[in-house]
């Protein structure tokens, strides 16, 4: 493949999604993102690496773990990328791509670091601002001009959700209730907030997707839609059940390549499974430290994924609380390596609305070790752990989790992790 002939690539990323979309079932007005999904490889279960936000997005852009890339926490609370390491924009820069950030990232408190050519801006990430700065980017391309990589992140998603910003769009009595949370006026309302801000995020998704049809790109571009992790509401973002990690994924090819069109897949895939595979869509070798299994053939061919298991982790969010998980098609087995309450909440899910009328069951003490049956159990509510019936199902998963850390080198098998240096007085939480 010639450089003029090389794909652009277009990644739209948004804050605390999971899958709540109208594409992936639930009722909530997201009519762009729904369209891309017509045209795109739709990945039903697709998951990040961590809950929480500047981990899952390293292992995004990396395709590396979390505690093999070093960025095991916030940003925003010290942590950052181990020096040295490798990202997609880098990537692709050294092939001859244009590399360009729109809006969000929460990777490092210094973009310079990531490896864009260019850095767009707006300051506030918000969608309709992100759209308008990445279209008109596009707008301004050359007909002769290197392939690019563009990137979009939009923060819409991620709490607060004010009224006077995210008009209704969903009433509280006819939004989906997921199986996770109380069913209850507070939820309720909490779930048709969140909805506005899809909408609201939605259109900025339209309006890239607009430029690249009014620029004749469309033709020639990759356009890759997910989300950092899983939606923010008590037993979902910062823990590994699967609300927690559980991601939207779609990946439209340029509709002369062969797989291009519509497709539902449902086999395993990793976030950290995206990097090898856009290098591998762009004929660019695979450096031998990515971790992840690129899923090329699947898009190309329709054949499944090979994975057959999922690593996840959490190491810090808003404190210390290192839990690591193998989830299969048939199980999931997490262990927690201090003693915690069932939810360690963060502070956004602390004081949502949700958090008002669920009680205070969560706060009584975790079982260090969790193994779910996710066929007869896909809400991960009875831990079988010490049931001998699946007996063999904990030890297997017990020893490859073991194995997995053993061979990333995973720190947390040595000891606690330290947290970073201090980071300056007066830096927020999420």
């Amino acid at each position: 493949m010639t450089s003029a002939d090389r794909p652009n690539v277009v990644i739209v990323h948004w804050h605390d999604l999971g899958t709540y979309l109208s594409a992936y079932g639930y009722q909530v007005d997201s009519p762009h993102t729904e369209a891309l999904a017509g045209e795109s490889t739709l990945f039903t279960r697709c998951f990040s690496a961590s809950p929480l936000c500047s981990p899952a997005r390293g292992s995004l852009w990396t395709g590396r773990y979390p505690h093999s890339n070093g960025l095991q926490g916030l940003t925003h609370r010290g942590w950052e990328f181990n020096e040295g390491e490798q990202t997609l924009p880098m990537y692709l820069a050294d092939a001859g791509y244009r590399t360009a950030l729109a809006g969000l990232q929460h990777e490092s408190s210094d973009p310079t670091r990531l490896g864009f050519d260019e850095l767009l801006g707006p300051d506030r990430a918000w969608a309709e601002d992100v759209g308008s700065v990445a279209a008109s980017w596009l707008d301004g391309r050359g007909p002769d001009a290197d392939p690019f990589l563009l990137v979009c992140g939009m923060v819409e998603a991620h709490r607060d959700w004010p009224e006077d910003r995210y008009p209704p769009t969903v009433p509280p009595e006819q939004v989906d209730v997921p199986a996770y949370l109380p069913d209850n006026e507070h939820t309720r309302h909490d779930l048709a907030a969140f909805a506005s801000a899809i909408h609201v995020a939605d259109q900025g998704v339209g309006l890239i997707l607009d430029a690249l049809a009014r620029n004749h790109l469309d033709h020639n571009t990759i356009v890759i839609f997910t989300t950092d992790h899983g939606a923010p509401f008590p037993g979902a973002k910062s823990t590994l059940h699967d609300p927690g990690v559980q991601v939207a994924l779609m990946i439209k090819l340029p509709p002369t390549w062969q797989g291009a069109g519509p497709r539902t897949e449902n086999g395993l895939v990793s976030h950290i499974d995206v990097v090898p595979t856009i290098l591998n869509l762009l004929e660019i070798p695979v450096p031998d430290h990515v971790q992840g299994q690129s899923i090329a053939r699947s898009l190309c061919d329709g054949a499944p994924p090979e994975r057959r298991e999922v690593f996840l982790e959490k190491t810090y969010h808003s404190d210390y609380d290192p839990v690591r998980a193998v989830r299969t098609d048939s199980y999931k087995y997490i262990r927690s390596f201090e003693d915690r309450s069932v939810l360690a909440l963060p502070p956004d899910l602390e004081s949502s609305p949700t958090r008002k009328g669920m009680g205070d069951a969560h706060l009584g003490p975790r079982s260090r070790e969790e193994l779910y049956d996710l066929r007869s159990d896909p809400h991960e509510i009875v831990n079988i752990v010490d049931d001998p019936e699946h007996g063999d199902a904990a030890r297997r998963l017990r020893g490859r989790l073991e194995e997995f850390m053993i061979s990333t080198d995973d720190a947390l098998l040595r000891g606690p992790i330290p947290p970073p240096e201090p980071v300056a007085a007066g830096q927020g939480s999420r």
